[in-house]
């Protein structure tokens, strides 16, 4: 198990990590996000999932990060350096991504953006687009010529389901799935079709929005899907046609690999 890499992707809600050993991808895990915990304590809880696997932090020969939480933009580098004894790079300005940025102020775009957008072109070509589904649900456009064109922020769908809950006097906390009719005959079917068939709408009009604005650029014939509840939205999709849940695990290995 020598020479691997660890890759880490800090998102609002979960820690998604995994190892490589050359391009294959050995395991993958999903801790919660707690801006609270200490480096020690993602150490150890880092330690504990590894000896679980038989796996040995001193095996792991590299680490790479990439975050959209603040708070965590010191605590996982320094969980890096004691528990692994490796500096880790962490994905933000001077790292070399291959993509040219052309937003407004390039520094604005989130990491987990950028890392996304790397890996899809890597593996598909372009034009294209991405669309993740995290905390926060965004679009990425990425042009024939590999260039990050810009995108798209919703609030994600589980943020819309806990404001409903907060919100309202009687309205409860649901589970999302998907119900069998859009036209519900009781309170918690309704909301689940609201949430779901909602954000079907919302999607697929914005995905056909920006194929429109795009149409310079080359015909759009790869759209993906990626994050928590992408298979939920995306089997729904007039427009998305590929899932790819590791999207970022691989964007990140690839950016490891441009900056070694």
């Amino acid at each position: 198990m020598k020479l691997m890499l660890l890759v880490i992707d800090v998102g609002n809600t979960n820690i998604v990590f995994g190892v490589y050993k050359d391009q294959e991808l050995l395991y993958d895990w999903r801790i919660a996000t707690d801006k609270d915990r200490t480096s020690d304590e993602y150490g150890l809880l880092f330690e504990q999932i590894f000896k679980y696997h038989g796996l040995c932090p001193k095996d792991v020969e590299n680490v790479i990060i990439s975050s959209v939480v603040p708070t965590l933009m010191h605590t996982l580098p320094a969980m890096s350096i004691k528990y692994f004894n490796i500096d880790p790079i962490v994905v933000g300005p001077g790292v070399k991504t291959g993509m040219n940025i052309k937003y407004d102020n390039p520094r604005e775009v989130g990491a987990d953006r950028i890392v996304n957008a790397v890996a899809a072109y890597e593996k598909y070509g372009g034009p294209l687009i991405i669309v993740d589904f995290g905390t926060a649900i965004t679009f990425c456009a990425i042009s024939k010529e590999g260039d990050y064109l810009g995108g798209v922020i919703t609030p994600g769908i589980k943020i819309s389901s806990e404001a409903l809950f907060l919100r309202t006097a009687k309205l409860p906390k649901v589970e999302i799935s998907r119900p069998e009719k859009v036209i519900a005959k009781n309170t918690i079917n309704s909301i689940q079709s609201g949430l779901v068939y909602g954000y079907i709408g919302m999607v697929d009009y914005i995905i056909e929005r920006m194929i429109e604005e795009m149409k310079d650029n080359g015909k759009v014939e790869t759209v993906i899907a990626t994050g928590g509840f992408s298979s939920l939205i995306a089997s729904e999709s007039k427009y998305i046609n590929k899932i790819d849940k590791m999207l970022t695990l691989e964007g990140l290995r690839i950016i490891y690999e441009r900056n070694k």
